[in-house]
């Protein structure tokens, strides 16, 4: 597996790791639909949080939720619309992006909450 496939299996290890600690309950993990995939659906109370992983190694290039762009916003959406539609859930969706990059020796974590919106 390539280099940059380990960092971003991390990174999504640590976002799940990252939420449980903050309360919430991890539904699924990589649900694809389509051409869609969803790096975590995660829900807190009536929250269901559609969320977008982002892992870089440096910050040299742009901050790691610089890189999602509206194709893959566009791609959640439709997604997460399957998902609560199959499932049944009367929820509140909300779309989140966890950035991490590794400074030095460890990895910081950032959750940008309603970190886009569809309309």
């Amino acid at each position: 597996m390539a280099e940059h496939n380990d960092l971003g299996k991390l990174g999504e290890e640590l976002a799940v790791e990252f939420l449980q600690n903050k309360g919430y309950q991890i539904l699924e993990t990589n649900w694809v639909f389509q051409k869609a995939e969803i790096d975590i659906i995660a829900q807190k109370e009536n929250i269901l949080a559609a969320i977008e992983v982002k892992t870089r190694s440096s910050i040299e290039f742009g901050l790691p939720q610089d890189f999602v762009n509206p194709k893959k916003i566009q791609l959640l959406v439709k997604a997460i619309n399957e998902y609560v539609t199959v499932n049944e859930l009367d929820v509140e969706v909300r779309f989140d992006i966890i950035a991490i990059h590794k400074e030095v020796s460890k990895f910081n974590i950032e959750h940008i909450k309603e970190a886009f919106y569809y309309f």
